[in-house]
């Protein structure tokens, strides 16, 4: 047998070695790029979708078994020897994996953005979508050291609510719908709750036209929030306190007719309260 090649170099990983099920000596020529020839001049061609697809499946072996830092290495071999092949394009997308399941999430973020904008027909694109919106929802940090998660910067928290939004919108019937919606749920309820400690923090300092105006905001912002009854009663009573009954009766009323629960309880006790005012108004004219 006889080598033909130039003088480029490659060291392959022995666990890649075995996975490839060839002697060393020629999977080293296959991964530099050399020929190899036989006797009567022909060329010996190694089964290159079968060579990629057991280097990958070693891989996938590093992966199960959590051994992290050589799935990297071995997925990054198989992006390196068989650019050519699906299991390129596999092994990019489970780099990616693997800084997600490490929980570097902002590197698993870009890694699937990048994977998305070099295959943008890919069908795993969809799967690398979701990945971007769950690594951006567990990137929310809610750990008992730092302050209530209203009080916190809520970048991340909108990043993830705009991209899992986006996800619905354009993936109504994937698999992945029920758990990317259970995540907007949350991600929309962690964002009301800013605006209403906001809308709060102004009423308590008696700025009234701006209360109102971040309920509003929140209210348009986030549709269909499980916190639409709360953040409507603390409308109304702002209202009251501006000495506008009829516009807070309409309110709360609002929260009677559509809402259950305790706010429409809370609802009610201040149309009582109104009645009274006007009940008292009457008698004092």
């Amino acid at each position: 047998m006889v080598k033909v090649c130039g003088s480029t170099s490659s060291r392959v990983s022995a666990n890649l070695a075995r996975a490839l099920g060839i002697v060393a000596p020629l999977l080293l020529l296959a991964a530099a790029g050399c020929d190899l020839q036989v006797g009567d001049g022909r060329k010996a061609t190694l089964t290159y979708t079968d060579d990629a697809r057991a280097a990958y499946e070693e891989a996938m072996r590093s992966y199960r078994s959590k051994a992290w830092e050589d799935a990297r290495a071995l997925f990054a071999e198989v992006r390196k020897l068989f650019p050519y092949s699906r299991y390129a394009t596999l092994a990019e997308l489970r780099i990616a994996d693997v800084e997600f399941e490490q929980e570097k999430y902002a590197d698993a973020v870009s890694a699937y953005r990048e994977f998305i904008q070099n295959h943008r027909t890919d069908r795993d694109v969809e799967y690398a979508r979701y990945r971007i919106a769950k690594s951006l929802f567990r990137d929310i940090d809610d750990t008992f050291l730092l302050p209530p998660q209203e009080e916190r910067d809520q970048g991340t928290a909108l990043e993830a609510y705009r991209e899992l939004g986006a996800f619905l919108r354009d993936n109504p019937r994937s698999r992945y719908t029920e758990d990317v919606r259970k995540m907007h749920d949350a991600v929309q309820g962690r964002l009301m709750r800013h605006e209403l400690y906001v809308a709060r923090f102004y009423l308590r300092q008696d700025v009234y036209p701006a209360t109102i105006a971040r309920i509003d905001h929140a209210l348009k912002l986030f549709p269909g929030s499980a916190l639409e009854p709360e953040a409507l009663v603390l409308k109304g009573e702002t209202l009251m306190r501006m000495n506008k009954p009829d516009e807070a009766r309409a309110v709360f009323q609002k929260v009677l007719d559509e809402y259950g629960g305790p706010f429409a309880v809370t609802a009610k006790r201040f149309l009582s309260e109104l009645d009274a005012q006007r009940a008292a108004s009457k008698q004092g004219t």
